[in-house]
């Protein structure tokens, strides 16, 4: 049996499903099924804060991957590749791949926070704190900001100006419970799933040496370099699409019984 052309969006901190709103057609017009996310207390989600976090994150991805025909491409941008790892250790049978857009691919165990203590040991002359210092906080640092001028020289920098600046004025306040996230993965399940990382070779945020190093420690993945920022999907969406769908294509025609050899060690 085929897997099903159904490919589920993932979005980062501080924004929503219109965060793939410039991409999608381009993926709908070579014949994907495209469901793009609201996750539990982000943007317009009227689910609880107290959802916010890994456990909600994934069990809301997880009710869309169960309306489905079939196995599903789970995208992931940013901090929304943790969620989409942590969907594919619960429910393996359920994604067809997985793909991470400047995302965050963590070991078990492993915070983005570890990652960035262990570059910044390995470099310390390299500034890898990203959009971390300029975000505005709430009283009790629960929540977090982007202030406009910083989304638009760290996440945006490339895109259409006027494209960027819509985006940038539609970042909404992050509850840190979704952003403070450990994933736990094993082998015989997470493991079992295809994965392709795009790297961002201009990224701000989420820089290349970051980029490079979860490629690093959680290896396997098949990798596609693009010369760009932060979020390709606005950025360069017909070269991402260019690059990408021909590698999904590849692991979609395949029989899903043959995609289920380990492919790491969690």
């Amino acid at each position: 049996m085929k897997n099903s052309r159904n490919m589920v969006l993932i979005h980062g901190a501080w924004q929503g499903s219109w965060a793939f709103a410039a991409w999608t057609p381009l993926l709908q017009a070579h014949g994907w099924k495209v469901l793009a996310v609201n996750l539990p207390g982000n943007d317009v989600s009227n689910a609880d804060s107290s959802q916010a976090n890994l456990d909600g994150y994934t069990a809301h991805v997880l009710r869309v991957l169960e309306s489905l025909d079939g196995p599903a491409v789970v995208v992931g941008h940013s901090g929304g590749g943790m969620t989409a790892s942590q969907v594919a250790q619960a429910a393996p049978e359920r994604v067809s791949a997985l793909v991470y857009l400047a995302g965050m691919m963590l070991p078990s165990g492993i915070s983005y926070g570890d990652v960035i203590a262990q570059c910044r040991a390995a470099d310390p002359s390299f500034d890898y704190q990203g959009i971390g210092p300029h975000l505005l906080w709430n009283e009790d640092r629960s929540t977090s900001s982007v202030p406009l001028d910083a989304a638009m020289a760290l996440f945006l920098h490339d895109c259409n100006p006027t494209a960027a600046l819509k985006a940038a004025s539609r970042l909404c306040a992050q509850p840190e419970s979704g952003r403070t996230m450990v994933n736990q993965l094993s082998a015989e399940r997470f493991g079992q799933v295809p994965r392709i990382y795009v790297e961002c070779r201009q990224d701000r945020s989420v820089t290349l040496p970051l980029q490079q190093s979860m490629q690093q420690l959680t290896p396997g993945a098949r990798r596609i370099s693009l010369n760009c920022g932060h979020v390709p999907q606005l950025a360069c969406p017909q070269e991402l699409t260019d690059a990408l769908l021909p590698i999904l294509n590849e692991i979609t025609d395949q029989p899903l019984m043959e995609l289920r050899a380990p492919l790491i060690n969690a």
